[in-house]
């Protein structure tokens, strides 16, 4: 048996465990610079506001709806979301955390329990301990436990509690689960079944297995088979190393000075080689790239440079290096630059690095400065210690006007509580 505990509006729910007023109100949470929509408190959903719709497009309607706005604060999401599964981990050591807000947990040895009863219990237990709510779907099967649990999220007389393990239930459920709403059907896939009149879940474990391995890969054979009940995607308890790595962000605003062009590529290159090391990679592909904003009247311009290293790497030094050779050959004076990113690609053991017979870097002394580097930056926040190139950012940053405190990770921004 699997459960899928889901956090429900997430970002919008962090917001609320610390400013408790915003209960029962209209709670918006925006992406990067303050973009799009992307998290709904039940109120705002009432309101008809729609996930990855532009903010800006309704400033005066979130004003007349006295709308509480947010810019995304990710280091408060991702702290929350760890502690929500230390919770979860006192249920069962086997989770897979799928999402910042998803995660799976394996139940074997509780098939023969209360699972309603449990799955109550941890419904409960993150409530009391983060403050979210969250609503846990149980089945036999990860693909059959993410039906549970949208039938938990939409349909109240389940109190966010779906168990689907009897073979009634379990049918009932795939005749009202539409095939777009099934896990790991896009929508080019979506429309190619519906072409060929297979409507929802139920259609969908009827079709023939030769059919669906010949028009849906392998991978849709196995979800027929989890949607069967049986087990074929297995919990994936350890996070599988990236095969790329990328930092990208959009500008607060338009950059024209190559200055600060070249503190923002270091500074991506440095989030790189940060990523990298925490998988114990390297890597042996660089590429940069900068574009100006396709959304305004001048003609939109992407421009990159890919470099292949000599010598694999995840120095933060050797990495800024080579990013900024980039950008010199392919800045333009006289454009108006809205993004920047820096991917890094080929990866590969850290233990196993080939050098270069012509190489004259030291890999000890780049590894020891890394590793100073990393141990500082955690113990007293990122970027105490950093290359003199990344400079402030204050000229490139992310635009985050409506930004709540760190509450759980930064001293200055712990909420006070004064006795009167």
């Amino acid at each position: 048996m699997y459960a899928l505990v889901d956090a429900n509006n997430f970002y919008v729910s962090c917001e609320k465990v610390f400013n408790p007023k915003l209960e029962g109100k209209p709670v918006i949470v925006l992406s990067n610079n303050d973009g799009c929509i992307i998290s709904r408190s039940d109120e705002a959903k009432a309101l008809g506001l729609k996930m990855a719709e532009p903010a800006f497009n309704k400033k005066q309607y979130l004003m007349e709806n006295k709308v509480s706005v947010f810019s995304s604060n990710y280091a408060l999401y991702g702290d929350m979301s760890n502690r929500i599964i230390r919770v979860l981990e006192t249920f069962t050591p086997r989770i897979e955390v799928y999402s910042i807000d998803e995660s799976f947990l394996d139940l074997t040895g509780f098939e023969y329990d209360n699972l309603e009863k449990l799955g109550s219990e941890i419904k409960r237990t993150v409530k009391q301990y983060i403050g979210i709510d969250v609503t846990v779907g149980i089945s036999k099967t990860k693909a059959l436990s993410k039906i549970a649990n949208k039938l938990a999220k939409n349909n109240k007389s389940y109190s966010g509690v779906c168990v689907l393990n009897t073979k009634r239930d379990i049918d009932c459920a795939l005749r009202n689960t539409k095939i777009g709403d099934i896990w790991g059907i896009g929508q080019q896939y979506q429309k190619f079944l519906k072409s060929n009149d297979i409507l929802n879940a139920h259609d969908f474990i009827n079709t023939n297995d030769n059919w669906i391995r010949k028009y849906i890969t392998l991978v849709g054979l196995r979800l027929k088979k989890e949607l069967q009940g049986i087990s074929c995607i297995p919990l994936e308890t350890v996070p599988p190393a990236k095969k790329a790595i990328a930092t990208t962000r959009g500008f607060g605003k338009i950059v024209t000075d190559v200055t600060y062009l070249k503190e923002a590529v270091s500074t991506y290159a440095t989030r790189c080689s940060e990523k990298l090391r925490k998988q114990n990679s390297v890597c042996n592909i660089l590429t940069v790239f900068i574009h100006t904003d396709p959304f305004s009247n001048d003609k939109y311009q992407y421009l990159s440079k890919t470099i292949h290293l000599d010598v694999p790497t995840n120095s933060q030094i050797e990495l800024s290096k080579f990013a900024l050779k980039g950008l010199k050959v392919i800045y333009k004076e006289g454009l108006r630059y809205k993004k920047a990113g820096v991917i890094v690609d080929g990866l590969e053991s850290a233990n196993n690095i080939q050098t270069g017979l012509f190489s004259n870097i030291d890999i000890s002394a780049q590894n020891r400065i890394s590793e100073a580097s990393d141990h500082i930056n955690q113990k007293y926040g990122r970027d105490k210690l950093k290359l003199a190139i990344q400079g402030d950012g204050k000229e490139w940053k992310l635009k985050q006007e409506m930004l709540s405190g760190k509450f759980t990770t930064q001293w200055n921004d712990i909420i006070k509580v004064i006795s009167s």
